[in-house]
């Protein structure tokens, strides 16, 4: 194990690192540069006079790396650490942090093209069905997860699985973030600069999701045939598939989910703004 201090720390941060972790991993995996910059930003906010800890403010001082897992094992995937942050009274913040950076939440609306255009009728949701060993489940139903591509399009095998099983692709142009339209940004540098984002355990995780609306009209006979073929059944060995919910149903079918909790919240709040 090796230990070396955080660059740009004041007061100086100690970093432990475990045996199959170096620095230079450590210090160009996205999450863990996100994360620090986050806190630390959030850390010299308590200047202000009316901070609820400006009289004793907390401090960064040690971080302790527990774990590491690769990916292919080569790309630094996940990460375990205990950070201790502290004030001058030695009272401290909770610390155990799991980082893994953040993910996309894809709400994806199918209606009818004989229904009439501004109406919420007949508007279905694709679903996915897929084992979530860290729940326990080999069959979770929830909003189709993935990230957003260096080209800006939805990528990840929920969407791989929707290109093959429907023949629709989800190009960026048409994608609208409803986190974004729900979350004003920070107004000013003074203020925490947090992502505009769902962060479904912030008690635990660093993870954070926004939620992207994307909306289409296909022909009846088309719905059909997919509300017949999508049924959240799975053929042998099959590890995804996919299932049409019905919109004003994705508060009780997806409601295992905090991406379907949330996408279903911001859709109906922004109607309701007249933001979409």
């Amino acid at each position: 194990m090796s230990t070396f201090t955080l660059p740009r720390s004041n007061p100086a941060v100690a970093v432990n690192l475990t045996s199959n972790l170096s620095q230079e991993q450590l210090l160009a995996f996205p999450a863990f540069q996100n994360w620090v910059a986050t806190l630390q930003h959030s850390i010299s906010t308590q200047q202000n006079q009316h901070h609820t800890f400006h009289a004793a403010p907390y401090k960064l001082r040690k971080i302790d790396i527990q774990s590491a897992d690769f990916f292919g094992g080569k790309r630094l995937g996940f990460l375990k650490l205990q950070a201790e942050v502290s004030n001058d009274k030695g009272e401290k913040l909770p610390g155990s942090v799991f980082l893994r950076g953040g993910s996309v939440g894809m709400m994806l609306v199918l209606q009818p093209d004989d229904v009439p255009v501004q109406t919420e009728d007949e508007k279905q949701v694709i679903l996915t069905v897929q084992p979530r060993i860290p729940a326990g489940s080999l069959a979770l139903a929830e909003l189709p997860a993935g990230m957003l591509d260096d080209a800006g399009t939805f990528a990840g095998g929920a969407v791989k699985e929707i290109a093959e099983e429907t023949g629709l692709e989800i190009p960026a142009e048409n994608l609208i973030n409803m986190t974004e339209l729900a979350i004003p940004a920070a107004p000013s540098k003074s203020d925490e600069q947090l992502q505009q984002a769902m962060y479904p355990s912030p008690g635990g995780c660093d993870e954070f999701v926004p939620i992207f609306l994307w909306q289409k009209r296909v022909p009846r006979s088309q719905l059909k045939e997919w509300q017949g073929k999508l049924t959240g059944l799975r053929e042998h060995g099959e590890k995804i598939t996919l299932m049409l919910c019905p919109l004003n149903q994705l508060w009780k079918l997806g409601g295992r989910d905090g991406k379907a909790l949330a996408g279903w919240a911001l859709y109906q709040g922004l109607r309701q703004e007249g933001k979409i």
